[in-house]
């Protein structure tokens, strides 16, 4: 009792609440999360997974929140494992899932009768335990999800490093579980040197990237017959599948995962004969070709078949119910399989995922996808060639939790009554038409809706403000028009794209701005000013590109930390540009990290666990990705997915009415990749101080009023790919070292005072050749909008004459 007040003690430190059982008091054995011996009363089983549970405490709003004692340090709780070593009778010890910093591993010398050792999911930080090995009854040890490094002793069932083991070896005779998934195993290792392991039921080698297994022993049949085999992610023999010698001995086997090879050959139909006793078959990511049409065997044991990312033809069984009646995940994306969806998968009563998406299907959707299978929580269809009248004119969704029909050739109207437990619905890029009528939608659990690239039309409608769970919210590239709701409860938006509509007014009213993380209103008709940006304390990228926000732009944008994109082109902005601008950091910082893995983005980390099998469980991430966001830069669009968030950082203001001289500080901006000014008024020089800029890849001035030399400390930009001071009043000479020896004469046009150096020389005089070209002076941007450049000028004109004709009002006797 007083090892486990130790521990109890343990937790408390790490102000978790220990199991309320633990008091002191009373039998031990009746204890939560402990397990006796019949006779001895001494504890056998102890099972502490996942034990520590943050205490609770009230903030200032009257809510919970968790004390996190590893904001300051690397591990949850500190375990010393001598105060074990009184556990003489232990069986069992789960002590996984806790990010715990374990220490003393000599503790666990004396547990003579330890069968299962967990210990994954902590921090060792070192190479594993010599005192390990002495455990002499140990079956099953799992020390995954760590830190470990360094070389292995020569030990009985536990490596790390390299395997020193090879064909002399003599195998335990308790030797059952071989489990070294998750590390960084270099090496061969043959699966001849296992013969002698008559009691081998479990092999788990995935996930080592640099592991050779060798399985071709032609004529050798093993003593075991294994229940369990994952060599997902290995350097895997290429043989299994063309020459499948050892896996035909294999006749109990339940588990089989052979994902992540890059295996060739043909679609391993012989796997699924009448005696397979196979449950779960995951064959994903390889190279395997052929089609379904030899799968005709019935499989009443198989629960879980992925062959994902192939090129496997053909279509699925008609009777697919039939092969495969017990069948709860079905993986066939990725692949070249046409024809129709059968109608016999609504037959198939345990199906819970059913992806197919990433084929070529024609025809519908079978409607009792939607409404009749009881256990069916994720459908995904998306990129195919399906067509029909969107959700196949169902309006009940009670069994999905996840939608995916986008990328296809769905039509028609969304019903006005739809209802269900959906958390995702992507129903982007089909041909859905109409006004959006969501007045009788029930749909309170969903997170995430995509409506993008359709052919919606009309309002934005008060309704969606009853959408209160949405953190997604995708209706770009429709054609709604008019303001956005002013809802009196704003949504808790992470990511909203509004972009290539028609909207107007002001659209601050529609979310609440301390949630948004990505906002995209390119492309519409807002107005107003960009006060309301100063809000967004979370914001990452700020898109506002060709719409007619105006004023200036305010300093208070520099307190937005977590800034990596800003795009104001194409408004009608004013002013000079803040220098303080040049003190956001533009990377992806530590806590913003930190903060989108617990605020607000359940979709994009949603797990679906669906499947657990002996000592494995099959997860199917239900996060949801967002169809991307577009950012110009290199005089090009481009659009980003999930990954804008990580390699993409710019700041665009171009075609704005912006002027005064460009900061020096912005040459702080080390770590932004694409800089775009052009089409502005600005003047001065340009700051030599951009030489810091030292991962710009694309950096456009032209079409302002900039004056001097191209300071030649730019030559130091060495990622710089697209550069350009075109139709400026710059002089002196064109640099031609670094990457500026690369750059065609274009991007100098239209400075007259500008020379290029003469054939084999570094410098130039004034009597060298301008940099010009044939081109018209006062060619555009491609894109740029020519009108807005009008109105700009006539205000100048208009100016111009104001001020010229108040002057001469004094001598002309004309004012007052």
């Amino acid at each position: 009792m007083a090892a486990l007040m130790e521990i109890r003690s343990s937790l408390t430190s790490a102000q978790s609440e220990p199991p309320v059982s633990w008091s002191g008091r009373g039998d031990c054995c009746s204890w939560e999360r402990i397990r006796c011996n019949n006779s001895t009363r001494r504890i056998s089983h102890l099972d502490l997974f996942d034990i520590h549970q943050p205490v609770q405490t009230t903030d200032d709003g009257g809510g919970t929140t968790s004390v996190s004692v590893s904001e300051s340090g690397s591990c949850w709780i500190n375990l010393n494992l001598t105060v074990l070593s009184s556990f003489r009778e232990l069986q069992l010890l789960d002590f996984s899932s806790n990010d715990a910093c374990i220490q003393n591993f000599e503790g666990l010398e004396g547990l003579s009768k330890l069968q299962y050792l967990n210990l994954s999911g902590n921090n060792l930080s070192r190479s594993i335990p010599g005192s390990i090995s002495k455990l002499v009854s140990l079956k099953v040890p799992n020390l995954d999800r760590n830190n470990i490094s360094g070389a292995l002793q020569n030990k009985e069932n536990l490596f790390q490093g390299f395997i020193p083991v090879n064909s002399s070896w003599n195998c335990s005779s308790f030797f059952q579980t071989l489990r070294l998934s998750g590390n960084d195993l270099s090496g061969k290792f043959e699966f001849f040197w296992l013969r002698y392991c008559g009691k081998l039921q479990r092999i788990d080698l995935s996930g080592n990237a640099n592991l050779v297994v060798q399985m071709k022993f032609p004529g050798w049949v093993p003593q075991f017959q294994l229940k369990t085999l994952r060599l997902s992610g290995c350097k895997l023999d290429k043989s299994i599948i063309a020459e499948p010698h050892f896996l035909r001995t294999q006749s109990r086997l339940e588990f089989l995962d052979l994902s992540n090879n890059n295996l060739p050959g043909r679609m391993p139909n012989w796997l699924l004969t009448d005696e397979a006793t196979i449950v779960y078959l995951d064959i994903s990511n390889n190279m395997l070709d052929g089609s379904l049409d030899l799968m005709l065997q019935q499989q009443f044991n198989l629960q879980l078949l992925n062959i994902s990312m192939n090129s496997i033809i053909g279509e699925l069984p008609a009777n697919i119910s039939s092969v495969f009646p017990n069948l709860r995940i079905l993986d066939v994306s990725h692949n070249i399989i046409s024809g129709v969806i059968p109608l016999s998968l609504c037959s198939i009563h345990n199906i819970e995922l059913l992806d197919l998406s990433n084929n070529k299907f024609t025809g519908e959707v079978p409607a009792c996808l939607f409404t009749d299978c009881s256990e069916l929580k994720i459908l995904k269809v998306s990129n195919n060639n399906l067509g029909g009248m969107i959700l196949s004119g169902a309006s009940n969704l009670s069994f999905l939790w996840a939608i995916y029909l986008d990328n296809n050739k769905f039509e028609g109207s969304l019903p006005i009554n739809l209802s269900g437990n959906v958390y995702i619905m992507d129903l982007h890029g089909n041909n859905i038409s109409g006004r959006l009528d969501i007045s009788f939608w029930n749909l309170s659990l969903l997170e995430a809706l995509s409506l993008a690239g359709n052919s919606l039309t009309g309002e934005i409608r008060y309704e969606f403000c009853n959408l209160t769970n949405v953190k997604l919210l995708d209706l770009s590239d429709n054609s709604f028009a008019g303001p956005l709701p002013n809802c009196s409860t704003t949504l808790p938006l992470s990511f909203l794209n509004m972009s290539g509509n028609a909207l107007s007014g002001s659209p601050d009213a529609f979310f609440n701005p301390s949630y948004i993380e990505a906002l995209d209103l390119s492309y519409n008709q807002f107005t107003g000013n960009l006060k309301w940006t100063r809000e967004l304390s979370q914001i990452s990228h700020l898109l506002l590109r060709r719409n007619k926000f105006e004023g200036q732009i305010s300093s208070d944008l520099c307190h937005l930390k977590y800034m990596r994109i800003v795009d104001f082109s194409h408004n009608i902005l004013s002013g000079s540009v803040p220098p303080c601008i040049g003190h956001i950091p533009f990377e992806v910082l530590p806590d913003y990290l930190d903060l989108r893995s617990t605020t607000g983005s359940s979709f994009f980390g949603e797990g679906f666990e669906t499947m657990d099998l002996y000592d494995s469980s099959y997860m199917y991430t239900s996060h949801y990705d967002m169809q991307g966001f577009t950012f110009t830069t290199k005089g090009n669009p481009y659009t980003y997915g999930q990954n804008i968030f990580l390699f993409m950082s710019g700041l665009d203001f171009s075609a704005n009415m912006l002027s005064g001289e460009i900061p020096q500080e912005l040459g702080n901006l080390n770590h932004i990749k694409s800089l775009n000014f052009s089409y502005n008024f600005f003047t001065g020089q340009i700051p030599p101080t951009f030489a810091n800029m030292s991962e710009i890849e694309s950096l456009d001035l032209s079409h302002n009023r900039l004056i001097g030399p191209i300071p030649w400390q730019l030559t130091r930009l060495w990622s710089l790919e697209v550069f350009s001071v075109a139709y400026n009043n710059l002089s002196g000479c064109v640099p031609n070292t670094g990457q500026f020896g690369s750059f065609q004469m274009d991007s100098y046009e239209g400075n007259t005072n500008l020379h290029k150096a003469s054939q084999g020389s570094k410098s130039c005089t004034s009597n060298s050749s301008p940099a010009t070209s044939s081109k018209m002076e006062g060619e555009v941007l491609e894109g740029f909008d020519p009108i807005l450049y009008l109105v700009t000028a006539v205000s100048f004109v208009l100016a111009f004459c104001a001020t010229f004709w108040f002057s001469l009002c004094p001598f002309i006797g004309l004012c007052a």
